[in-house]
C-alpha cells in the first residue's frame, strides 16, 4: 500500500503543480514598466538606504488582490540567474517580497558593490507572462 501511494503521489503530484500554476499566470500590458526612482544606478548609499519604486501601465495591488493590470514589487538582490518566471517568487534573504502594496521600502546591505531589480509578481507572486521586470542597477554601500 505504501509504494502505490507514493507511486501515485510521484505521478500525479507532479502534475498538480504544472496546471495549478499555469491557471495562475497573469498577463501585462504592452508597455508595461517596473523601475526604480531611488537610488540611481552607481549611487553610493550607506548601509540602510530608501529604495523607491517606479511602475507605469500597470497598478500596484496588494498579494492575494486579484485585478487585471495589477502587480506588486519583489527587489532581486544581488542574482546572477533570474529564479523560475513560471512559478510564484520564493521569499529569501535574495528576493525580496512587497506583498503588502509598498512602493517603497529601506535596504539593510553589507558594504561592498551589491546589484538591484524589480520584478513585479501578480496576486500570488509569479511574474506576468511577459514579465515586468527592471534593468539591473549597482548600489555602493560605504
Amino acid at each position: 500500500m505504501k509504494n502505490t501511494l507514493f507511486a501515485f503521489t510521484i505521478l500525479f503530484g507532479a502534475f498538480i503543480p504544472l496546471a495549478y500554476s499555469s491557471e495562475l499566470i497573469s498577463s501585462s500590458p504592452e508597455g508595461a514598466q517596473v523601475y526604480f526612482i531611488e537610488p540611481q544606478d552607481g549611487q553610493v548609499v550607506s548601509e540602510t538606504f530608501t529604495v523607491k519604486f517606479g511602475l507605469s501601465g500597470m497598478g500596484v495591488a496588494p498579494s492575494g488582490v486579484k485585478r487585471e493590470n495589477t502587480g506588486h514589487h519583489h527587489i532581486l538582490i544581488n542574482m546572477e540567474v533570474l529564479p523560475d518566471l513560471t512559478r510564484p517568487l520564493p521569499a529569501s534573504e535574495q528576493i525580496k517580497h512587497y506583498g503588502g502594496g509598498q512602493t517603497e521600502t529601506q535596504l539593510t546591505l553589507p558594504k561592498g558593490e551589491h546589484s538591484l531589480q524589480l520584478l513585479l509578481g501578480n496576486y500570488v507572486h509569479i511574474p506576468h507572462d511577459k514579465p515586468v521586470i527592471s534593468k539591473k542597477i549597482t548600489v555602493i554601500v560605504k
